[in-house]
């Protein structure tokens, strides 16, 4: 049985597909970041779900694409808690990029991810490049659920969101100095917390201001995340995650002044990562014995 998975900093997706591409089940742990979670923090995630716990001897194969897994050292942490939990399985362990690339499309694009943090690529019909190394929610993440959390907060204490705006995001969340600085500064899972904001603005009535900061978020990442690429001039551009799902209208109209194609807009790139390995791997699988 083969055990997919795609995970960020807030919430990791797990299916679980028998050997002819049957889903067994379909669960979900809370976000397993290796480049922000320590190894204990991951152990205790993935060790509290019941699905995984109860199947974790009958897998032989474990494929994660993750947030945090673009550099060596946090892939290789998490790989070593996977292949101790699933003790029968080869575990592969890639960055969430391609996830996003397998749910979007099999040609070539432009591949964007926008959730919890953002990133981007160009996919060429074979191979996943790179524009810059992803430097995290701090410096990176234009467009993201931390970006637009960091920016209602910054918008609220320095009065720049309107003022019934204002009130009913202090009715929604706790927005003393002292414990946003607690979140911030102290606990773990900063970028979560940060995340946690932007909820408020697509779970809220739309309203010229929300449109404005998302508007302004979006062309911020297409001027440093999009057009980085020559390429962007002449494949779609597609979009991944949360934040692009409930963002599409405002998504097509900022990518106008750019001359850019809109591709496909997926909010759970874990629905392509199924159809990928039920069309590529177990149908070949099953093709050649």
């Amino acid at each position: 049985m083969i055990l997919l998975a795609d995970g960020g900093s807030t919430k990791c997706d797990w299916i679980l597909l028998d050997d002819i591409g049957d889903i067994v089940f379909k669960t979900r742990t809370e976000g397993l970041n290796p480049a922000v979670f320590d190894k204990s923090l991951l152990e205790k995630r993935i060790h509290k779900n019941e699905e995984l716990s109860s199947y974790r001897d009958k897998i032989n194969t474990v494929h994660f694409y993750g947030a945090g897994c673009g550099t060596a050292k946090p892939t290789a942490m998490l790989k070593k808690v996977f292949e101790e939990f699933f003790s029968n399985a080869e575990v592969v362990v890639k960055e969430d990029m391609v996830a996003a690339v397998y749910a979007a499309t099999t040609e070539p694009g432009i591949v964007c991810i926008l959730g919890t943090g953002s990133n981007s690529c160009y996919f060429d019909g074979d191979d996943i490049h790179m524009s810059v190394d992803s430097l995290g929610y701090i410096l990176m993440d234009e467009a993201s659920g931390n970006h637009f959390g960091k920016r209602l907060i910054r918008d609220y204490y320095y009065k720049r969101m309107p003022q019934e705006v204002a009130s009913e995001f202090e009715k929604r969340f706790d927005l003393t100095s002292d414990v946003i600085k607690l979140n911030l500064y102290k606990k773990d899972n900063p970028n979560t917390y940060l995340a946690s904001f932007a909820e408020f603005i697509f779970t809220s009535e739309r309203n010229g201001y929300f449109y404005k900061i998302v508007t302004e978020g979006i062309q911020e990442f297409i001027e440093t995340r999009v057009l980085c690429f020559p390429e962007s001039q002449n494949v779609p551009v597609h979009f991944i995650g949360s934040i692009a799902h409930f963002s599409e209208d405002i998504i097509r109209a900022a990518v106008w002044p750019y001359h850019l194609t809109v591709g496909n807009i997926v909010r759970r790139p874990i629905d392509g990562i199924i159809d990928y390995y039920r069309n590529e791997v177990i149908k070949k699988k099953t093709s050649s014995v």
